[in-house]
């Protein structure tokens, strides 16, 4: 596509315009995104939070994103709570890193899910699929990702609900961008610790 296309194409009035008409579908988008992105993780949820709450506003957008990120690892918990001893998927708990990730959820419970789901670029559907499989209670895990969760989408909604100000205030986006990029940075740490801590545990065995 034409740079110069795209550039008379992206101002400020035509994005408001798409989400306005974004915001004219109701709710049905702001909730399905967010959910069909716990089953197809590259999507882009930090999007999805941000086109919601310029759509919708802080408190609703955030409320249609959280509904929708919840139901989402809901699903893929149930599903593969329901059907992991299944043939089709019974050869995922057979991997040696998912039996790891399993035995050190059910080890060490709420907590490390929690602070998993609380940063926007861990691999929540990893810790869905892995939490299905395991052992450990769904009030448990839900309590987890109800919390995490809440967490995760107001930061990101917070930090990117006003869209005008981000494009016509260069400090803004530059803060914007530098939570972003801790965010990033804190959830690759955790990540990190987390899977240090799960061979730690595999070789005190």
């Amino acid at each position: 596509m034409d740079v110069e296309l795209m550039k008379e194409w992206f101002t400020i009035e035509n994005i408001m315009d798409l989400l306005s008409q974004y915001r004219s579908f109701g709710p049905i988008p702001g909730i399905l995104l967010p959910m069909l992105e716990a089953f197809l993780p590259f999507l882009p949820l930090f999007l999805f939070v941000m086109a919601n709450a310029n759509a919708f506003g802080l408190w609703l957008g955030f409320l249609f994103s959280w509904i929708g990120a919840v139901l989402g690892a809901l699903l893929v918990f149930l599903i593969f709570r329901r059907y992991g001893q299944g043939r089709i998927l019974r050869f995922l708990q057979r991997h040696p890193k998912v039996q790891k990730g399993m035995n050190w959820i059910e080890r060490h419970g709420f907590g490390p899910i929690f602070l998993m789901l609380c940063f926007p670029f861990t691999p929540s559907a990893l810790v869905n699929i892995v939490a299905g499989l395991s052992k450990i209670s769904m009030a448990q895990y839900m309590l987890a990702v109800i919390t995490g969760k809440m967490v995760m989408i107001f930061t990101i909604s917070f930090v990117g609900y006003d869209i005008r100000s981000l494009i016509t205030n260069p400090a803004r986006t530059a803060i914007v961008l530098a939570v972003i990029a801790i965010l990033w940075y804190i959830g690759k740490r955790i990540e990190v610790k987390m899977n240090m801590s799960v061979g730690k545990d595999d070789n005190d065995r």
